[in-house]
């Protein structure tokens, strides 16, 4: 194994011949596919990873300048794929891990056939002409949140983005994979998150797009999905789910699987 795959606990699994790379957002790991992964293992070579920063990462590894932007996390998932010698794949992406599929895609739209963006956000501000849905008066008051008590923070974010009670069984893990973060890091890589901006790069994506959205979500409005649509340069299609919370695919499987399966199988039609 080498040094970027043991550093982003990189695993493959499957006996398919396409290659479809796994990639969780803010605050989880690549556990967060568990409902998912046993569907594809016959159909593909399905490559998971986490994000540096993750708690399932060395903390030693985090460097904050390099992932005070997207682009570093970019370039990490570059080098994953150049390591593994992929030359083409599925990208599914969740929240931030969506736009960093984007991003990486710009300068290498060759290694992937499609996107899946589930949750994806690429401005999280309200901006003149644009809905986000916060202020920046709102994250300022989330980050010092996060910074006087981090568990506490934790225990009251989990279930809003979730979408449910502290006793529901996705927002225990989603509360359990954001403990395992190192607090400091964890306010580092939120505050890159939602103080990104990518809009203007959005032109620049010429693979195809294929972006899943709850119909209620804490951290991306609906109309966000529809900008990103609108706003790509190559050919994309929006499902919008009846579902709630911004980690559907955890907290909603039954619902969230089959669409993401019917995504990655099927190609937007010419």
């Amino acid at each position: 194994m080498g040094i970027v795959e043991e550093a982003h606990n990189v695993k493959v699994l499957g006996t398919g011949s396409r290659f479809i790379v796994l990639a969780h957002g803010f605050g989880t790991d690549q556990s967060v596919w568990k409902h998912l992964v046993p569907h594809l293992l016959d159909e593909f070579r399905v490559i998971l990873y986490d994000n540096m920063g993750a708690g399932t990462t060395n903390p030693d590894y985090f460097d904050f300048d390099r992932y005070s932007t997207l682009e570093g996390y970019a370039y990490d998932l570059l080098a994953i794929l150049q390591e593994l010698r992929v030359d083409s794949c599925i990208f599914l992406g969740h929240s931030v891990s969506a736009m960093i599929g984007t991003v990486a895609s710009v300068s290498r739209p060759d290694l992937f056939s499609k996107i899946i963006l589930v949750s994806a956000s690429p401005r999280y501000l309200n901006d003149r002409d644009y809905f986000g849905g916060f202020e920046q008066e709102e994250l300022d008051q989330l980050f010092d949140a996060m910074a006087a008590n981090y568990k506490a923070w934790c225990s009251g974010f989990a279930p809003m983005a979730v979408g449910g009670d502290m006793e529901s069984v996705a927002v225990q893990e989603f509360s359990r994979t954001m403990f395992n973060m190192r607090p400091d890091i964890s306010l580092s890589v939120l505050r890159t998150i939602f103080q990104s901006d990518i809009r203007q790069i959005l032109c620049l994506v010429t693979v195809p797009c294929h972006i899943i959205q709850s119909t209620k979500d804490l951290a991306v409005p609906v109309v966000v999905a529809e900008y990103i649509h609108q706003h790509v340069g190559g050919p994309s299609v929006v499902e919008v789910m009846s579902t709630e919370g911004h980690l559907p695919q955890l907290s909603s499987p039954d619902v969230v699987i089959p669409v993401i399966l019917k995504h990655i199988r099927h190609d937007i039609a010419a």
